[in-house]
């Protein structure tokens, strides 16, 4: 493991191959952990906010830096990563067996209030996050990262037993039946396997819609008109949620922008 390179983490990320179980994901986060681990790059603290951290990698990747890390979650140590990422893939285990029943169990409740989730999730993310900060097309990378944490949380969420996928409707517009208009949604999920295929694009009335993003910043308007739009062309109400990785932004100039509510 101490033998990962940069460049063979940037390559995993950018293939359409790979990371398609949770395994892919686990693997991964702790290949780069593992590379900073033995390999570290410069470490830089923020000096407004000690607890968040960058890294700068070498010349040979531009010495290009990370988003900002929240020391408070994430978790730096291959060592470490292992047990709270064992802790985390039991906990998924006996959610999906529990059920509804899952907040009656203690030791279900202790793991939550442990912050495990927010640890495993943030550290994963956040790993494939500065894999694709040092690549050179930051579009391109911007892109990908979003698109392996829509499909990470997928995989998430169909390991509890729910079904889950992406779909695009096609939705006729009210008083225009010539017309149609094709609606792109991150997530639709239900309790239970096929409900509705996705073939008949449309949505089943116990499905629910959920936007799935890296970053909330500007995007939390779209959440209330995804479900004022998809209300008014379905008449009736669609339940939507948003899932955020809610946490410091970065601007061009390296200028932090911190939410009013950010992860501690």
């Amino acid at each position: 493991m101490s033998n990962i390179t940069l460049q063979d983490l940037q390559f995993r990320i950018q293939d359409k191959n790979y990371l398609r179980k949770l395994d892919d994901f686990y693997t991964l986060c702790d290949s780069f952990l593992a590379f900073i681990y033995h390999q570290p790059p410069t470490r830089i603290t923020s000096p407004n906010r000690h607890h968040y951290i960058f890294y700068q990698f070498d010349q040979l990747h531009g010495y290009r830096i990370t988003r900002p890390l929240n020391t408070n979650l994430f978790i730096d140590r291959p060592d470490q990563f292992q047990e709270e990422q064992k802790r985390f893939t039991d906990f998924l285990g006996k959610l999906a067996n529990a059920r509804h029943h899952a907040i009656n169990q203690p030791d279900i409740q202790t793991y939550i209030q442990s912050r495990g989730i927010h640890k495993v999730i943030y550290t994963i993310q956040q790993a494939i996050g500065c894999i694709g900060d040092s690549l050179t097309n930051t579009n391109q990378s911007r892109k990908r990262i979003g698109q392996l944490f829509e499909i990470f949380i997928r995989l998430i969420i169909q390991k509890l037993g729910l079904h889950c996928e992406s779909r695009t409707l096609t939705i006729r517009l009210p008083d225009y039946p010539e017309y149609e208009m094709s609606y792109e949604l991150d997530m639709v999920f239900s309790q239970g396997r096929a409900i509705i295929v996705s073939e008949t694009r449309t949505l089943h009335e116990k499905e629910i819609v959920a936007s799935v993003k890296t970053t909330s910043k500007d995007r939390l308007d779209k959440i209330f008109l995804d479900k004022y739009l998809l209300s008014k062309l379905l008449g009736r109400d669609i339940p939507v949620i948003a899932i955020f990785l809610h946490d410091v932004q970065r601007s061009m100039k390296m200028h932090l922008v911190f939410p009013d509510s950010h992860l501690e």
